[in-house]
């Protein structure tokens, strides 16, 4: 996954010269996660460029430069250190094309990482998604598979509004095809995983194999056949992906690592029984983390957010199995 994300910027900086990525410990040492591994030798210190630890500043500056007509690829090394920078994303790049009458924009992309796993404790293991889902003029990407982050990661520096594109701290070694004649993936199309007939099964980022895992425990258990739906962008939302597969199925489990409270899931929720509640032959069922800090033992860290028996028994649950 992270050489697909890797392999979208080369191709964006080399063609378009307004693309440049800023970041701590993005250029020299090619980011904490090697994303940005080779830019700086192929695009030289201008255009990838190494910023001091100062979040506030150098989302500030990638905000100035979106708005003087340049794309620049911002990275925040964990989510959780985004809250620093709420005034620069909330209040400045998300408000700014309604501020200027539609006259101006803001096409910058705000590239970080969240999640549990790695045991690095409460101020580095946050989910924070529906902060910024909360929030009108951005857009929001969770990508789950190498191809989704390639292809994602193109549309979202071409948009003319921010993103925000959230990675997950276990994916980036996870393998997968990457079409070569893909060059894109447009924001608001959901993808099925996997097709099944029982139950839609809707979850992003590192929740996806976790439900994909459960799918095929369901189906080889108990022969429960289970649609898996990625929406892969929160922001804008497939809903028309969602509620059909909704309206075959009549069954819907949800499943977010972020804490249950005030979460994008009950927000789904709220749309599916809303738009397709004749069709729904059982609650809508939530599976998200526990509203807890997360831990540094690895134990805990675990029993703080949702394991694959934990979809399962949700999904026994809403099919009456």
């Amino acid at each position: 996954l992270r050489q697909g994300l890797n392999e979208a910027l080369r191709q964006e900086m080399a063609r378009d010269d307004s693309v440049f990525c800023l970041g701590v410990g993005i250029a020299e040492r090619g980011g904490s996660y090697l994303v940005t591994e080779g830019l700086l030798a192929e695009f030289g210190p201008k255009r990838c460029i190494d910023t001091p630890i100062a979040e506030p500043s150098l989302v500030g500056a990638a905000v100035g430069a979106a708005i003087t007509g340049m794309r620049p690829v911002v990275e925040v090394l964990f989510v959780d250190f985004t809250l620093l920078t709420m005034d620069q994303v909330v209040n400045q790049a998300a408000k700014y094309r309604l501020m200027s009458g539609g006259a101006r924009s803001v096409p910058m992309v705000l590239r970080t990482q969240g999640g549990v796993g790695d045991c690095v404790a409460a101020q580095h293991s946050q989910s924070l998604e529906g902060l910024f889902y909360h929030i009108p003029g951005l857009k929001l990407v969770m990508p789950s598979t190498p191809r989704d982050a390639r292809g994602l990661l193109v549309s979202a520096i071409r948009d003319d509004d921010p993103v925000i594109f959230l990675e997950h701290k276990l994916l980036y070694m996870t393998e997968g095809p990457v079409p070569e004649n893909e060059e894109s993936i447009p924001l608001g199309v959901a993808d099925i995983k996997r097709p099944g007939r029982d139950c839609t099964l809707i979850a992003w980022s590192n929740m996806v194999p976790r439900s994909l895992e459960a799918a095929e425990e369901l189906y080889s258990q108990h022969n429960i056949d289970v649609e898996v739906i990625d929406p892969r962008t929160l922001v804008p939302l497939d809903r028309q992906a969602i509620l059909e597969s909704v309206c075959r199925t009549e069954h819907v489990v949800i499943v977010q690592e972020a804490v249950r409270r005030g979460g994008v899931a009950a927000d789904m929720a709220a749309i599916i029984q809303g738009e397709a509640f004749d069709h729904l032959d059982a609650p809508v069922e939530i599976v998200a983390g526990r509203n807890l800090a997360i831990p540094y033992n690895h134990t805990l860290e675990q029993a703080c957010i949702p394991q694959t028996a934990d979809i399962v028994a949700a999904v026994r649950r809403a099919v009456y199995a």
